[in-house]
């Protein structure tokens, strides 16, 4: 018992220390901007939670892109905007009274109806506001989407060109604009899109202030003489890894800082995509499409200062508060069903589950409000977190208790088979919903990737003691189970192909492998009972 006790104290330790780690402020460059500066400009859409610009019965009341405008203007000296229906005609008027311009968008696509109303509202506030609006954005990523030739987008810019007195330009990726170079004789400037962390080839954030400037010289270069704004960079503070490019606070401080230094240092406009986190983005683009804002969507609050240091955890004290606690009540699970003469080896491995559980379980409830959208998301978040919980004590309870691990037979099966005791029932059930859900992220992860999120953390929680149990118990006896080893089959054949098609440089991918494949290994040790 008093190896439990110290091996306890032990993982407190481990605990706090790693979250230390994990939360401890990294340091970032100095600041881009002097005392008083502000952004040149920076994409603002008005929707926040429950709206989208996706449903027609929206409306912007007036006073919400009032109090953005009034946060925004101590930030920016300009906002881009991409529409002018549901209430958002009302920016430049509303811009006006807080000294900020606008990058006024006109949002053309395939209904002309609503092309047609957009135009019509973008020269009618061109020539309302010429002193608010720095210039009019006639479509945007037109050409991405396939949604225009580029011929009649030229010919439509051409056209309102010629009734308004403010420059005009268009917006796309910069690919699109050199696979389509005749169009920048229809503008009066190129306005390009780059953003590292979505390139066909993630860009790692350390990277992405250089690569942003490559791009720029090389457009530039195909476009002698023409002035080539960046219309959109930045970098997502939260969502899922691609290849090498990881979304975190610090991540998203560091490129924003590094690539407005750099438009300093080389005498080029940009603006940063974008004010406030967006959650509609989240059903076009998952979890990491709803955290670009530089403000969060809620608070209305800036999300790091520039030049000073940005932690990734800053609710990191009560993370490892909250681990070593729930690492006490797996110690204590263990103490109360001990049945082994022999307890050594036993405790060591309740001790690596505490401590890995108690490091995982504050990052799992951490991510559940970010990786949630929709019923099905909170309900698979939601029965992640429940796995998370109650795998670590469970598993060390019949650990100590010299409890096998059932199958799956014998939670589901045929009655008189059926495990009624409450511990092996609890294990049971829990390998069961593991299972479930592990083979329901796989498969999402193998047929429909990319905008799926990484769950390491409670897989991680749940996987690691049922794993260390499988390996640390009695030599299991018996025949093994269809179910289990075609759902250890899936899993493998899934997290070989995952980690392949996400690459080696993706850790979140590679660590969830990890956990899908030493559940596979569970699934093939588990034996006993009917199949």
């Amino acid at each position: 018992m008093r190896f439990g006790i110290a091996l306890f104290a032990l993982s407190a330790v481990a605990i706090a220390t790693v979250w230390a780690w994990l939360g401890a402020p990294i340091v970032m460059p100095n600041a881009p901007l002097g005392p008083g500066e502000r952004l040149y400009c920076i994409s603002y859409s008005p929707f926040r939670a429950g709206q989208s610009p996706a449903d027609p019965t929206t409306h912007i009341d007036a006073r919400q892109i009032e109090d953005d405008l009034t946060r925004l203007a101590k930030l920016t000296d300009c906002v881009r905007t991409y529409s002018l229906a549901l209430g958002v005609d009302q920016v430049p008027a509303i811009a006006k009274r807080h000294g900020l311009k606008v990058m006024l968008g006109i949002w053309l696509s395939t209904e002309p109806d609503k092309t047609r109303s957009e135009i019509e509202t973008g020269i009618r506030l061109a020539k309302e506001y010429p002193d608010v609006i720095r210039a009019l954005v006639v479509g945007n990523e037109v050409l991405l989407r396939g949604e225009m030739s580029a011929l009649d987008l030229a010919n439509t810019i051409r056209a309102i060109k010629a009734q308004v007195s403010v420059p005009v330009t268009y917006a796309d990726v910069w690919e699109f604009w050199l696979r389509n170079a005749p169009l920048a004789s229809a503008v009066d400037f190129v306005t390009i899109h780059i953003l590292p962390y979505w390139e066909d080839f993630p860009i790692a954030a350390r990277d992405a202030a250089s690569h942003v400037s490559s791009i720029r010289q090389r457009v530039a270069q195909a476009f002698p003489g023409k002035e080539i704004m960046i219309g959109e960079v930045g970098w997502p503070s939260f969502g899922r890894m691609r290849d090498g490019a990881r979304p975190s606070p610090a991540n998203q401080a560091l490129v924003v800082q590094d690539v407005l230094a750099i438009a300093k240092r080389d005498n080029f406009r940009v603006n940063v995509i974008e004010a406030f986190d967006e959650p509609w983005k989240r059903v076009q683009e998952g979890t990491v499409g709803a955290h670009w804002g530089l403000l969060d969507a809620y608070d209305r609050d800036f999300k790091f200062q520039w030049g000073k240091p940005v932690s990734n955890h800053p609710l990191w004290i009560w993370q490892a508060f909250g681990g070593i606690v729930f690492a006490g009540v797996i110690f204590g699970a263990a103490a109360v069903s001990v049945r082994r003469r022999e307890m050594t080896t036993t405790w060591i491995a309740v001790g690596v589950t505490a401590t890995v559980a108690g490091i995982m379980i504050g990052w799992t409830l951490a991510n559940v409000p970010f990786e949630s959208f929709g019923l099905g998301g909170w309900v698979r978040s939601a029965a992640l977190a429940v796995v998370a919980f109650v795998a670590p004590p469970a598993a060390a309870a019949a650990m100590a208790g010299d409890v096998r691990l059932p199958r799956l037979s014998e939670i589901i099966g045929p009655l008189a088979y059926r495990l009624n005791k409450p511990l092996p029932l609890l294990l049971g059930l829990t390998i069961a919903a593991l299972l479930v859900l592990a083979v329901q992220v796989a498969l999402g992860l193998v047929f429909d990737p990319r905008y799926r999120d990484f769950p390491f953390a409670p897989f991680t929680c749940a996987v690691v003691p049922l794993f260390l149990h499988s390996l640390t118990a009695r030599r299991p006896v018996g025949a093994r189970g269809t179910a289990e080893l075609t759902g250890a089959a899936t899993l493998v054949l899934s997290a070989i192909y995952i980690a392949l098609n996400e690459t080696f440089a993706n850790w979140q991918s590679l660590w969830l492998c990890g956990a899908f494949i030493a559940l596979a290994i569970i699934l093939v040790r588990v034996r006993g009972g009917r199949s």
